[in-house]
């Protein structure tokens, strides 16, 4: 499961996006991607993820709404639920099986978080919130050599991510003794 996933996550550079995301994206991660961008990185970074939480469906954005409350409130079972509703309703919508996948992730249902990962990066190829959350899966299964792969993908997207350089550094150096 994890070896597949990790397999997508290497091969993401030059994938193109679904074309219902904004085209505003495009110039966000231009901007992201450089060393000094001319706004502070986490700006950017919340610009992109509003832009991904959004949706044209004024319905649809105010359920995306709802579902955040819900997991934020610790009703899982009912956001599990509309958020199922969202993906079926919405399936080029990648944010909404992105937050799917976290809730998967924080029930410890991680087969299916990673399944809805997979769909995530086939819509949405930058998304850096899902690659790192795929890292996280990998680190709670044990394969920290695939944890620091994803997180480097992700760094080479949003190079910003201090809290992922930081694990990313940790992680080498464990890795290295547990080589000597």
């Amino acid at each position: 499961m994890l070896a597949q996933t990790l397999k997508l996550i290497l091969s993401l550079n030059g994938r193109t996006p679904a074309p219902s995301l904004p085209r505003r994206l495009d110039g966000l991660f231009r901007e992201l991607a450089l060393p000094e961008p001319s706004r502070p990185a986490y700006e950017i970074e919340d610009l992109i993820w509003a832009l991904w939480i959004d949706h044209e469906d004024a319905d649809a954005a105010r359920r995306m709404e709802r579902v955040i409350a819900e997991i934020a409130g610790k009703r899982f079972d009912v956001a599990e639920g509309d958020l199922s509703d969202l993906v079926h309703d919405h399936p080029d919508w990648a944010e909404a099986w992105n937050k799917r996948a976290t809730l998967y992730f924080i029930l410890n249902r991680d087969a299916e978080s990673v399944a809805d990962i997979e769909r995530t990066l086939a819509l949405e190829p930058r998304h850096f919130g899902a690659i790192c959350g795929f890292a996280h899966i990998c680190l709670r299964g044990g394969e920290a050599g695939a944890a620091v792969a994803a997180f480097e993908a992700a760094l080479r997207i949003n190079p910003h991510l201090e809290s992922v350089k930081a694990a990313v550094e940790e992680l080498n150096a464990g890795l290295r003794r547990s080589l000597n």
